[in-house]
Protein backbone atom coordinates (compact mmCIF):
# COMPACT_ATOMS: atom_id res chain seq x y z
CA UNK A 1 0.00 0.00 0.00
CA UNK A 2 1.22 3.21 -1.09
CA UNK A 3 0.06 7.06 -0.63
CA UNK A 4 0.71 9.73 -3.01
CA UNK A 5 0.77 12.90 -2.76
CA UNK A 6 -3.02 13.77 -3.02
CA UNK A 7 -3.59 11.24 -0.19
CA UNK A 8 -4.65 8.64 -2.34
CA UNK A 9 -4.41 4.73 -1.24
CA UNK A 10 -3.05 2.45 -4.18
CA UNK A 11 -2.36 -0.79 -3.76
CA UNK A 12 0.59 -2.37 -4.93
CA UNK A 13 2.22 -5.71 -5.78
CA UNK A 14 4.89 -6.17 -2.57
CA UNK A 15 5.91 -9.92 -2.17
CA UNK A 16 5.64 -13.42 -2.52
CA UNK A 17 7.13 -16.25 -0.36
CA UNK A 18 6.80 -20.00 -1.43
CA UNK A 19 6.79 -20.87 -5.39
CA UNK A 20 4.64 -19.46 -7.99
CA UNK A 21 5.59 -23.15 -9.69
CA UNK A 22 2.01 -24.95 -11.35
CA UNK A 23 3.80 -28.07 -9.14
CA UNK A 24 2.28 -27.67 -6.36
CA UNK A 25 1.77 -30.43 -3.44
CA UNK A 26 -1.58 -30.92 -1.83
CA UNK A 27 0.43 -30.19 1.54
CA UNK A 28 1.92 -27.12 0.46
CA UNK A 29 -1.72 -25.51 -0.35
CA UNK A 30 -2.06 -22.66 2.68
CA UNK A 31 -5.39 -23.04 4.66
CA UNK A 32 -5.58 -20.31 6.88
CA UNK A 33 -3.61 -17.40 7.22
CA UNK A 34 -3.99 -14.70 10.52
CA UNK A 35 -1.93 -11.89 12.45
CA UNK A 36 -1.34 -11.05 15.33
CA UNK A 37 -2.83 -8.53 17.48
CA UNK A 38 0.10 -5.85 16.48
CA UNK A 39 0.63 -7.07 12.86
CA UNK A 40 4.31 -7.83 13.63
CA UNK A 41 3.94 -11.51 12.93
CA UNK A 42 1.52 -13.06 10.64
CA UNK A 43 0.68 -17.04 10.59
CA UNK A 44 -0.06 -19.33 8.05
CA UNK A 45 -1.77 -23.12 8.30
CA UNK A 46 -1.65 -25.30 5.50
CA UNK A 47 -2.95 -29.01 4.42
CA UNK A 48 -0.06 -30.72 5.20
CA UNK A 49 -0.51 -29.61 8.95
CA UNK A 50 2.55 -26.96 9.37
CA UNK A 51 2.38 -23.98 10.73
CA UNK A 52 4.73 -21.31 9.44
CA UNK A 53 5.00 -17.48 11.39
CA UNK A 54 6.35 -14.85 9.24
CA UNK A 55 7.80 -11.65 11.14
CA UNK A 56 7.93 -8.37 9.87
CA UNK A 57 11.16 -6.54 8.55
CA UNK A 58 12.41 -4.13 10.49
CA UNK A 59 13.84 -2.35 7.68
CA UNK A 60 10.61 -2.43 5.70
CA UNK A 61 9.07 -0.20 8.53
CA UNK A 62 10.92 2.75 7.97
CA UNK A 63 11.21 2.68 4.40
CA UNK A 64 9.46 5.17 2.11
CA UNK A 65 6.66 4.29 0.98
CA UNK A 66 6.02 1.59 3.46
CA UNK A 67 5.87 -1.73 2.97
CA UNK A 68 4.90 -4.75 4.86
CA UNK A 69 7.57 -6.93 4.12
CA UNK A 70 7.78 -10.30 6.11
CA UNK A 71 10.54 -13.00 6.64
CA UNK A 72 9.92 -16.57 8.33
CA UNK A 73 10.47 -16.36 11.67
CA UNK A 74 9.75 -20.75 12.80
CA UNK A 75 7.81 -23.31 10.96
CA UNK A 76 6.46 -26.56 12.81
CA UNK A 77 4.47 -29.46 12.68
CA UNK A 78 0.83 -28.75 14.09
CA UNK A 79 -1.18 -31.54 13.35
CA UNK A 80 -0.57 -35.30 12.18
CA UNK A 81 -3.25 -37.10 10.30
CA UNK A 82 -5.09 -39.53 12.55
CA UNK A 83 -7.42 -42.31 11.98
CA UNK A 84 -10.49 -42.90 14.46
CA UNK A 85 -10.95 -46.64 14.72
CA UNK A 86 -14.47 -45.94 16.47
CA UNK A 87 -15.71 -44.09 13.70
CA UNK A 88 -13.20 -45.58 10.92
CA UNK A 89 -12.76 -41.78 9.73
CA UNK A 90 -9.51 -40.69 8.59
CA UNK A 91 -8.82 -37.15 10.43
CA UNK A 92 -6.86 -34.77 8.00
CA UNK A 93 -3.50 -32.86 9.54
CA UNK A 94 -4.80 -29.90 7.78
CA UNK A 95 -5.37 -26.58 9.83
CA UNK A 96 -8.65 -24.66 9.75
CA UNK A 97 -8.12 -21.61 12.14
CA UNK A 98 -5.23 -19.91 13.76
CA UNK A 99 -5.83 -17.44 16.48
CA UNK A 100 -3.13 -15.57 18.49
CA UNK A 101 -3.08 -14.75 21.94
CA UNK A 102 -2.67 -11.44 23.42
CA UNK A 103 1.44 -11.01 24.12
CA UNK A 104 1.55 -10.99 28.19
CA UNK A 105 5.62 -12.23 28.17
CA UNK A 106 8.27 -11.70 25.80
CA UNK A 107 6.65 -15.58 24.64
CA UNK A 108 4.25 -15.40 21.88
CA UNK A 109 0.95 -17.85 22.07
CA UNK A 110 -1.69 -19.29 19.64
CA UNK A 111 -4.34 -21.50 19.34
CA UNK A 112 -4.76 -23.75 15.95
CA UNK A 113 -7.17 -26.55 15.05
CA UNK A 114 -7.97 -29.19 12.53
CA UNK A 115 -10.96 -30.95 11.59
CA UNK A 116 -10.61 -32.39 15.41
CA UNK A 117 -8.27 -31.23 17.62
CA UNK A 118 -7.05 -27.58 18.81
CA UNK A 119 -3.82 -27.07 20.13
CA UNK A 120 -2.50 -24.41 21.99
CA UNK A 121 1.00 -23.36 21.35
CA UNK A 122 4.04 -21.42 22.97
CA UNK A 123 6.62 -19.81 20.63
CA UNK A 124 9.47 -18.42 22.23
CA UNK A 125 13.28 -17.13 21.50
CA UNK A 126 16.34 -18.38 23.03
CA UNK A 127 19.37 -16.75 22.20
CA UNK A 128 21.69 -17.98 25.27
CA UNK A 129 22.62 -21.30 26.71
CA UNK A 130 23.98 -22.43 29.84
CA UNK A 131 27.37 -23.66 30.09
CA UNK A 132 29.42 -25.36 33.34
CA UNK A 133 27.35 -28.01 34.71
CA UNK A 134 28.67 -30.07 37.50
CA UNK A 135 27.45 -33.49 36.38
CA UNK A 136 27.56 -33.44 32.69
CA UNK A 137 30.24 -31.72 30.48
CA UNK A 138 29.22 -29.02 27.52
CA UNK A 139 28.53 -31.64 24.98
CA UNK A 140 26.24 -33.42 27.18
CA UNK A 141 27.73 -36.04 28.29
CA UNK A 142 27.88 -37.49 31.84
CA UNK A 143 30.60 -36.67 34.33
CA UNK A 144 32.20 -39.40 36.70
CA UNK A 145 30.75 -38.15 39.96
CA UNK A 146 34.25 -39.08 41.46
CA UNK A 147 35.94 -36.99 39.12
CA UNK A 148 34.43 -34.14 40.61
CA UNK A 149 36.49 -31.72 43.12
CA UNK A 150 34.76 -28.64 42.98
CA UNK A 151 31.38 -27.17 42.88
CA UNK A 152 31.05 -24.81 40.05
CA UNK A 153 28.14 -22.10 38.78
CA UNK A 154 26.84 -22.72 35.71
CA UNK A 155 27.15 -19.57 33.22
CA UNK A 156 24.59 -18.11 30.05
CA UNK A 157 26.97 -17.67 27.02
CA UNK A 158 25.35 -16.18 23.88
CA UNK A 159 24.40 -18.56 21.21
CA UNK A 160 22.32 -18.16 17.46
CA UNK A 161 19.18 -17.27 18.18
CA UNK A 162 16.47 -19.82 17.90
CA UNK A 163 13.06 -20.03 18.05
CA UNK A 164 10.82 -22.94 19.49
CA UNK A 165 7.12 -23.96 19.39
CA UNK A 166 6.18 -26.47 21.91
CA UNK A 167 2.56 -27.37 22.89
CA UNK A 168 0.94 -26.45 25.71
CA UNK A 169 -2.26 -27.51 25.76
CA UNK A 170 -4.22 -30.33 23.52
CA UNK A 171 -7.86 -29.94 24.00
CA UNK A 172 -9.64 -33.19 21.75
CA UNK A 173 -13.05 -35.25 22.05
CA UNK A 174 -15.40 -32.29 22.01
CA UNK A 175 -16.35 -32.44 18.44
CA UNK A 176 -18.47 -34.98 16.71
CA UNK A 177 -18.51 -32.82 13.08
CA UNK A 178 -15.81 -30.62 12.14
CA UNK A 179 -14.90 -27.69 13.61
CA UNK A 180 -14.90 -24.66 11.45
CA UNK A 181 -13.59 -21.76 13.73
CA UNK A 182 -12.09 -21.07 17.37
CA UNK A 183 -12.06 -17.36 18.94
CA UNK A 184 -10.53 -16.41 22.17
CA UNK A 185 -12.59 -14.64 24.34
CA UNK A 186 -11.51 -10.63 25.77
CA UNK A 187 -10.66 -12.15 29.18
CA UNK A 188 -7.80 -14.10 27.28
CA UNK A 189 -8.70 -17.37 29.41
CA UNK A 190 -11.63 -18.92 27.65
CA UNK A 191 -12.64 -19.81 23.97
CA UNK A 192 -15.07 -20.72 21.31
CA UNK A 193 -14.95 -24.11 19.54
CA UNK A 194 -17.69 -24.62 16.84
CA UNK A 195 -18.41 -27.00 14.36
CA UNK A 196 -21.62 -27.40 12.09
CA UNK A 197 -23.99 -27.93 14.69
CA UNK A 198 -22.70 -27.40 18.12
CA UNK A 199 -20.32 -24.35 19.72
CA UNK A 200 -18.42 -25.27 22.87
CA UNK A 201 -16.89 -23.20 25.74
CA UNK A 202 -13.98 -24.00 27.00
CA UNK A 203 -11.04 -23.00 29.32
CA UNK A 204 -7.50 -22.37 28.63
CA UNK A 205 -6.45 -24.53 31.61
CA UNK A 206 -8.84 -27.12 31.13
CA UNK A 207 -8.23 -29.81 28.77
CA UNK A 208 -10.55 -32.94 29.14
CA UNK A 209 -13.83 -30.52 29.99
CA UNK A 210 -15.63 -28.04 27.64
CA UNK A 211 -19.45 -26.67 27.44
CA UNK A 212 -21.41 -26.57 25.24
CA UNK A 213 -23.56 -23.67 24.82
CA UNK A 214 -25.33 -23.68 21.22
CA UNK A 215 -25.97 -27.26 19.76
CA UNK A 216 -28.83 -26.51 16.85
CA UNK A 217 -28.67 -30.86 16.04
CA UNK A 218 -32.37 -31.33 15.65
CA UNK A 219 -34.15 -35.05 16.69
CA UNK A 220 -34.29 -36.09 12.93
CA UNK A 221 -31.09 -35.16 10.80
CA UNK A 222 -33.48 -34.98 7.67
CA UNK A 223 -35.29 -31.55 9.22
CA UNK A 224 -31.96 -30.06 9.32
CA UNK A 225 -32.11 -27.04 7.43
CA UNK A 226 -29.12 -24.38 8.90
CA UNK A 227 -25.59 -25.20 9.62
CA UNK A 228 -23.05 -23.26 12.14
CA UNK A 229 -20.06 -21.80 9.72
CA UNK A 230 -18.32 -19.64 12.05
CA UNK A 231 -18.63 -18.72 15.65
CA UNK A 232 -16.91 -15.42 17.23
CA UNK A 233 -16.65 -13.26 20.48
CA UNK A 234 -17.45 -9.73 20.76
CA UNK A 235 -14.16 -7.72 20.85
CA UNK A 236 -15.89 -5.40 23.37
CA UNK A 237 -15.94 -5.81 26.79
CA UNK A 238 -18.14 -8.02 28.92
CA UNK A 239 -21.98 -6.92 28.15
CA UNK A 240 -23.34 -9.77 29.51
CA UNK A 241 -21.39 -12.59 31.55
CA UNK A 242 -23.07 -15.62 33.83
CA UNK A 243 -21.65 -17.26 36.36
CA UNK A 244 -22.34 -21.44 36.50
CA UNK A 245 -22.38 -22.53 40.06
CA UNK A 246 -19.71 -24.87 41.10
CA UNK A 247 -20.77 -28.46 40.78
CA UNK A 248 -23.76 -29.90 38.51
CA UNK A 249 -23.03 -29.57 35.38
CA UNK A 250 -26.22 -30.83 34.50
CA UNK A 251 -28.16 -28.38 36.34
CA UNK A 252 -26.82 -25.27 34.78
CA UNK A 253 -27.85 -23.27 32.10
CA UNK A 254 -27.00 -19.95 30.23
CA UNK A 255 -28.84 -17.30 28.85
CA UNK A 256 -26.90 -14.52 27.03
CA UNK A 257 -28.34 -11.73 25.02
CA UNK A 258 -26.56 -12.21 21.15
CA UNK A 259 -25.78 -9.60 19.22
CA UNK A 260 -25.87 -10.62 15.73
CA UNK A 261 -27.90 -10.06 12.82
CA UNK A 262 -27.98 -13.20 11.21
CA UNK A 263 -28.03 -16.15 13.97
CA UNK A 264 -29.85 -19.29 14.59
CA UNK A 265 -33.38 -18.70 16.10
CA UNK A 266 -32.11 -21.30 18.79
CA UNK A 267 -28.99 -18.92 20.15
CA UNK A 268 -31.64 -16.60 22.08
CA UNK A 269 -32.49 -19.83 23.94
CA UNK A 270 -31.10 -21.42 27.16
CA UNK A 271 -28.35 -24.12 26.38
CA UNK A 272 -27.65 -27.17 28.39
CA UNK A 273 -23.87 -27.08 29.48
CA UNK A 274 -22.73 -30.60 28.91
CA UNK A 275 -19.03 -31.64 29.56
CA UNK A 276 -17.24 -33.86 27.13
CA UNK A 277 -16.53 -37.57 26.87
CA UNK A 278 -12.88 -37.32 28.38
CA UNK A 279 -14.71 -35.45 31.58
CA UNK A 280 -15.91 -37.66 33.82
CA UNK A 281 -12.57 -37.28 36.15
CA UNK A 282 -13.63 -33.73 37.01
CA UNK A 283 -17.02 -32.62 38.67
CA UNK A 284 -17.03 -28.73 38.82
CA UNK A 285 -17.32 -25.82 36.84
CA UNK A 286 -15.10 -22.99 36.52
CA UNK A 287 -16.13 -19.86 38.63
CA UNK A 288 -15.64 -17.84 35.94
CA UNK A 289 -16.28 -18.62 32.09
CA UNK A 290 -18.16 -16.16 29.91
CA UNK A 291 -17.53 -12.20 29.88
CA UNK A 292 -18.75 -12.06 26.47
CA UNK A 293 -21.63 -12.23 24.13
CA UNK A 294 -21.55 -14.82 21.42
CA UNK A 295 -21.59 -14.22 17.64
CA UNK A 296 -22.78 -17.10 15.78
CA UNK A 297 -23.11 -16.48 11.92
CA UNK A 298 -24.92 -19.34 10.80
Amino acid sequence: MAITGNSDIQWCFSQVKGTLDDDVTEADIISCVEFNQDGELLATGDKGGRVVIFQRDAASKSSLPRRGEYNVYSTFQSHEPEFDYLKSLEIEEKINKIRWLKRKNPAHFLLSTNDKTIKLWKVSERDKRAEGYNLKEDSGLLRDPSSIRALRVPVLRPMELMVEASPRRIFANAHTYHINSISVNSDQETYLSADDLRINLWHMEITDQSFNIVDIKPANMEELTEVITASEFTPRSATCSFTPPARAPSACVICAKLLSVIVTPRCSRSQRIQPTEASSRRSYLPSRMLSSPILAVI
